[in-house]
């Protein structure tokens, strides 16, 4: 709890701290300084953010992706193998401005999973579905504090493949629950002592999920013949970025983030071939877990409405958390 607390100030300490340091260094209302209209931006890999299209506009950014999964580490510290896969996903934003302060949106996901030591997924899986509503509370303003505050309201269904997956886990592309995200998003701009600007971004976001009805092999480690129910644990993730307009086309991009997850408790029994007679309950936990994770990026504009981004998320090992690296591409359109 200490070291989560202590992580928690450290990101919101960087955060607030942008914020108001960047308006003492160089007010933007300067002559030499870099205009809003002069900093083109396709957002950073990983936070969303707090603005809304203006009434009327749409946004289409298509990621492409390859989760490299290579080991953890579980809960005593110690060292444990897992097989070497690769998550190759697509996951897409398509927003809409219901109003100038009202977007709408819709989230798709599919993947394919390659295993080092078992069975591939049989094809391209579709994962769970997500719909989301985004309410802009304020809006920036140069030349002063206030940043750009948003909240959000998001619900997964469990339209992904999560159970009953025979001999290829690796087909479980969905957690079968459905999964309340409430979050609240900040962006903000300031002005370095060379005149460019510095965009940031701080969402802190909570997810709360359903119980799920579970059979046989599922995403959750449970084997054939297993017949019981799954209390997906809560979550939070916080997520602070930073992006700096090189030039008006180019952009350095970096997020840092954090998530806790609560334990996963699954509750059953497993059934005995032939005989049809039920074992002793079951009762697994998963235990919870923590993952740090940084995420540089490159952004290249053609223009205000399209650019492309290239980055690559890395997570650690850590507390019943995978090293993973993940390599992505997006594309970020706005009509």
């Amino acid at each position: 709890m200490t070291s989560r607390r202590a992580i928690y100030g450290i990101v919101a300490a960087l955060a607030m701290s942008g914020v108001a340091g960047g308006q003492e260094i160089r007010p933007p209302t300067c002559h030499s300084c870099q205009s809003l209209e002069e900093a083109w931006w396709t957002g950073p890999m990983l936070a969303p953010s707090a603005a809304t299209l203006p009434r009327g506009h749409f946004l289409f950014e298509p990621y492409l992706y390859d989760v490299r999964v290579h080991g953890r580490y579980d809960c005593d510290g110690s060292r444990q193998s897992a097989p070497h896969s690769n998550g190759f996903g697509t996951l897409t934003y398509i927003l809409y401005g219901l109003t100038d302060r009202v977007g709408i949106g819709v989230i798709p996901i599919g993947g394919y999973t390659t295993v080092s030591a078992g069975a591939s997924s049989s094809g391209v899986g579709m994962g769970d579905l997500t719909l989301q509503v985004q309410y802009r509370l304020t809006q920036f303003q140069p030349g002063h504090r206030l940043p750009t505050i948003s909240v959000t309201v998001q619900e997964s269904f469990p339209t992904g493949k999560y159970d009953r997956l025979g001999d290829r886990p690796s087909d479980g592309f969905g957690r079968g629950s459905y999964i309340t995200t409430l979050a609240l998003y900040s962006q903000t701009y300031f002005w370095l002592a060379n005149d460019r600007i510095l965009r940031m971004r701080f969402n802190v976001s909570r997810s709360f999920a359903s119980s799920v009805t579970v059979q046989d092999v599922s995403v959750y480690g449970t084997e054939e013949g297993f017949r019981g129910h799954v209390k997906p644990g809560g979550s939070w993730f916080l997520n602070a970025s930073w992006e700096y307009s090189l030039t008006r086309s180019w952009v350095l991009a970096l997020d840092a983030t954090y998530a806790h997850d609560s334990s996963t408790r699954v509750v059953g029994y497993n059934v005995i071939p032939v005989s049809g007679q039920a074992t002793r309950p079951i009762r697994l936990d998963s235990g919870t877990s923590e993952a740090f994770g940084l995420a540089p990026a490159v952004e290249y504009s053609w223009s205000p409405n399209i650019g492309v981004l290239l980055g690559a998320r890395v997570i650690p090992a850590g507390r019943n958390t995978h090293f993973t690296i993940t390599p992505a591409v997006a594309v970020n359109i706005v009509r």
